[in-house]
């Protein structure tokens, strides 16, 4: 089993304070930061760069969990490695080499992870699981945070539950998209291990509350 983790996402910080948001993470006692990047392509929102992500890792030392929404992920996983990302997760729906690109960013020193989205089947990341350190289910349809919580993907994580089980592997199970108190126990239950939440960690009251439900 893999130790439980919360990892909030610097997309629902404040985008003048980007390293204040990464402070607070740290401050709170954890290890992960998520950085979703986005490209106005393949989905309808543009978030930040490379650049952004190197000068964020100048001040901190927590895992850089990075996420590419991008059409065309496999030209840019080698900057966003050179720019301090830890592990580097990329989507099945786009049509590139994704084999490869996994093969690259673990060549490059990072750890690596496949995500789909609500809409796509579980078979769509099934020929990678044994390539991977970790398999992002989308809960929301990517692009804007503060989006409700689609509850026919817990589905889909008892199947990567199952196939993970059957293969004998061990990579982490994310959850990304409308989690919060209500939600998170959901996924916990499903056999999630690794919860991305935004505005239920940035805006919440009790933050502490959050991280204990993440960490029960």
């Amino acid at each position: 089993m893999n130790s439980p983790l919360l990892a909030p996402s610097v997309l629902a910080s404040d985008h003048a304070r980007l390293a204040e948001g990464v402070a607070t993470i740290k401050s709170s006692g954890l290890e992960w930061a998520h950085i979703d990047i986005m490209d106005g392509h393949f989905v309808p929102n543009l978030t930040f760069g490379p650049e952004i992500v190197a000068a964020l890792r100048k001040d901190s030392d927590l895992f850089f969990d990075v996420h590419l929404m991008l059409d065309n992920p496999h030209l840019y996983v080698e900057a966003f490695a050179k720019a301090g990302a830890n592990l580097i997760s990329i989507h099945v729906e786009p049509d590139y080499p994704i084999e490869e690109t996994l093969d690259t960013i673990h060549s490059l020193g990072c750890q690596n992870g496949v995500v789909f989205n609500p809409g796509t089947p579980t078979e769509a990341v099934a020929p990678y699981l044994d390539k991977v350190d970790l398999v992002l289910a989308m809960t929301v349809q990517p692009g804007f945070g503060g989006q409700s919580f689609q509850t026919p993907v817990l589905e889909k994580v008892a199947e990567l539950v199952e196939l993970r089980e059957q293969k004998g592997l061990s990579f982490r199970i994310e959850v990304d998209g409308g989690i919060d108190p209500d939600t998170l126990p959901l996924c916990r239950d499903a056999g999630v291990d690794t919860f991305v939440a935004g505005t239920a960690f940035f805006k919440a009251e009790d933050k502490q509350a959050l991280i204990d439900l993440a960490q029960a």
